[in-house]
């Protein structure tokens, strides 16, 4: 899966996860803003993406998303939208 298709995936197949406008303020879930994030490292996030969150909105991607696929979201969500 592309990165970019990746990042589609997360963003608009779950609107309740992010903003129903992809802003990363939060829906149902978290805001995924870089302040938030910042005391989040980078294999923490992964796994969150890769397994999920149970009880949550936040289905697991395992199997869906290439290793580097992850990576790059995790980079563009500690960076922002920048």
């Amino acid at each position: 899966m592309k990165v970019l298709a990746g990042l589609a995936v997360l963003f608009l197949a779950l609107p309740a996860w992010a903003a129903p406008d992809a802003t990363l303020k939060g829906g149902l879930g978290s805001p995924l803003l870089p302040n938030n994030l910042a005391g989040k490292d980078k294999a923490f996030l992964a796994a969150i993406i890769l397994d999920g969150r149970p009880g949550t909105a936040m289905p697991p991607w395992r199997g869906m998303l290439s290793d580097e696929d992850v990576d790059w979201i995790v980079d563009y969500l500690k960076r922002g939208t920048k």
